[in-house]
């Protein structure tokens, strides 16, 4: 996994996520959005990110270790997050 020295305030974060649809947010140290996604379950896919694995794109390493907070959105279906998202 690619360092961050805020891994397990992230870590906890992802643990308090509801598994219901929703949009999610990545931030960096500056407060700033790097990344905006949707999930069926947000707990789940946030989680994903923040795992030791090899199929992490390159991408999806640099991007995690820019992540110092993350921010959601509860939506009622799939698609409102889908709509939100945009």
């Amino acid at each position: 996994m690619v360092m961050n020295r805020y891994i397990d305030h992230l870590k906890e974060q992802v643990s308090l996520l509801p598994t219901t649809p929703g949009v999610y947010q990545f931030l960096d140290s500056s407060g700033r959005v790097i990344y905006v996604g949707k999930a069926i379950n947000l707990r789940r896919r946030v989680g994903s990110y923040f795992v030791d694995s090899k199929k992490h794109s390159a991408k999806v390493k640099v991007l995690v270790s820019k992540v110092v907070e993350i921010k959601h959105i509860d939506t009622p279906s799939e698609n409102d997050a889908l709509l939100l998202e945009n």
